[in-house]
């Protein structure tokens, strides 16, 4: 199906309008696919719950599928077709992040989710939210049969998105088995299981798949670009370190929200640098003060890591991993995938929140 009129305007204006515009073209699809006959009640159910967990977000990952297929095509612009295919491929990695959130937020037995209930806290929802996560990702199939059956990359988009989705599932299984199984074992936590979670549960989904997508609708072959892969996977690990540290020393006021990883017992990059920088004495303050609600624990707990200088060793591992990050993209062949990367780098090194 085309674009509407909206799409084609903004076409050369605001891509965040475009953008949003797009949503409601692909949701309007959803709600009269031919596939199932949809009573009044469940068409209700569908567009309020798509509403619910697929809104509210930056969109980062989804409008940087849009501005790393301009910047590959080196076009400050998109016709209407490029940009509304770009935008809907965007849509479907917010609507994996939606169906990755929704089930996460059960799982973990969250209470809100940017700023608001979680969907299964919402009256009358409830566990109706895990066949929504399952709706929700099969939106993702439904869209590709949709705008890319005709494509010659359809194939490969179905195939990126199915890995993707089965790594972020199996580092979603790690953190859970790792954080939550039986007692709390900080002996589990180290740097590789930290690496390991991050690169699987956050890295691939989040920093990966958006420029794969722009590489596929450039008509470029993913295999063709493992390098790329391991450098945006590594730029994730990084960003997840950002967010650990963030956790921390954030300003509540900038970041958002208040930091709870100590007091949700998280395996932080924080706690893997201090159990391998810490004495005895010191790691039975960790064993006995990590994951505790009582603020005086908490307060232990952010003293020990002032006494290990951990703000010193993420100071000394974020500039490290910026020129490693560098070196590696500026020993890309090809000029318009190291503008892509460096975007992407540039967004987030020494970011604040």
């Amino acid at each position: 199906m085309a674009a509407d009129g909206n799409g084609a305007a903004a076409a050369g204006g605001d891509t965040r309008a475009a953008f949003a515009q797009i949503y409601k073209t692909l949701k309007e699809e959803l709600l009269t696919d031919p596939a199932f006959e949809s009573t009044e009640e469940s068409h209700q159910w569908i567009d309020r719950m798509v509403d619910y967990n697929v809104l509210g977000g930056k969109c980062n990952r989804g409008l940087s599928v849009v501005d790393s297929y301009k910047l590959l095509k080196g076009a400050d612009t998109l016709d209407e077709e490029e940009l509304f295919l770009a935008c809907t491929l965007g849509w479907c990695i917010e609507w994996l992040q939606a169906f990755f959130l929704v089930l996460d937020d059960i799982m973990d037995d969250s209470h809100t989710r940017r700023g608001q209930p979680c969907w299964f806290r919402v009256p009358q929802v409830g566990f109706i939210a895990v066949n929504d996560g399952i709706i929700l990702r099969n939106h993702i199939s439904r869209i590709l049969r949709c705008h890319f059956k005709c494509k010659p990359y359809y194939a490969d988009l179905l195939d990126l998105f199915n890995e993707v989705e089965f790594k972020t599932a199996s580092g979603q299984l790690l953190d859970l088995i790792t954080t939550h199984e039986g007692e709390k074992d900080l002996t589990k936590y180290n740097i590789t299981v930290h690496g390991r979670i991050v690169q699987y549960k956050t890295a691939y989904y989040s920093f990966y798949l958006p420029v794969a997508c722009a590489l596929l609708l450039s008509g470029e072959n993913l295999d063709k670009y493992g390098d790329v892969e391991n450098i945006l996977v590594e730029m994730g690990t990084y960003f997840q370190v950002q967010d650990d540290y963030l956790d921390c020393y954030g300003d509540p006021e900038f970041i958002g929200k208040i930091g709870t990883d100590i007091e949700d017992y998280k395996c932080s990059w924080l706690v893997v640098q201090a159990l391998e920088r810490a004495d005895e004495s010191q790691k039975r303050i960790l064993f006995e003060n990590y994951g505790k609600k009582d603020p005086a624990c908490v307060a232990k707990v952010k003293n020990l890591y002032k006494e290990l200088n951990l703000e010193a060793v993420f100071q000394e591992y974020e500039n490290e991993s910026y020129k490693k990050l560098i070196a590696d993209i500026e020993a890309q062949p090809n000029i318009a995938v190291q503008n892509v990367l460096k975007s992407f780098l540039h967004k987030i090194y020494k970011r604040q929140k």
